[in-house]
């Protein structure tokens, strides 16, 4: 709510500063669903969570199985008094790890939507920038602060454009400069 408030205020200030012909609008979620950089940062994020999906449920295996033994009569009696022991220390440690793995797993994702935030953020006020530039505009707003928004003021689609041509930029750059470094370990490892 605070957030909301605040960005409700800020927009209500750069309203009342500029002429209604020099903002532009945002919108956030769809720079987010829209953009390579976007759909790349949620792919990451959906990776990790099949990831960390995957450790828990092979932990939640291990768990069933040991507790369908335990609900077999016929089995725990077929055990030495130590293996019935060693059978419930195990048991008890993969509850413990899985309490645990969760625990991270939720840490994790909560650090990984953090991030996905701060690179959208970043990435869309670089775009933003520059399409205020094109457009000369003196404010780009984010539509969430806005409860209506006439339909010219939207440049969503022209800053989710620029925000792809940043993106192929930088990772052709990138790709660029591993290949330079393989070629330089390659050339070094010649000398």
């Amino acid at each position: 709510m605070h957030k909301f408030f605040l960005s409700t205020v800020v927009a209500l200030g750069c309203f009342s500063s500029a002429s209604a012909d020099n903002i532009g609008i945002v919108n956030f979620s769809a720079c987010l669903s829209e953009s390579k950089i976007g759909k790349k940062e949620q792919e990451n994020i959906d990776t990790l969570r099949k990831q960390m999906a995957s450790m828990m449920e092979d932990t939640e295996n291990k768990l069933r199985d040991l507790s369908a033994k335990f609900e077999d009569n016929e089995y725990l009696e077929s055990l030495s008094p130590q293996a019935e022991e060693e059978m419930k220390m195990t048991y008890q440690n993969l509850q413990e790890n899985l309490s645990r793995n969760q625990q991270q797993f939720y840490q994790i994702i909560q650090g990984a939507n953090y991030q996905l935030y701060q690179t959208m953020s970043n990435n869309i006020a670089a775009a933003a920038e520059k399409i205020a530039q094109e457009k000369n505009l003196d404010y780009v707003i984010n539509r969430e602060a806005c409860f209506y928004v006439r339909p010219g003021f939207d440049v969503t689609s022209s800053v989710v454009e620029q925000m792809d041509k940043i993106y192929e930029s930088e990772t052709k750059n990138n790709k660029i400069s591993e290949n330079n470094a393989i070629n330089d370990v390659t050339a070094d490892g010649a000398n």
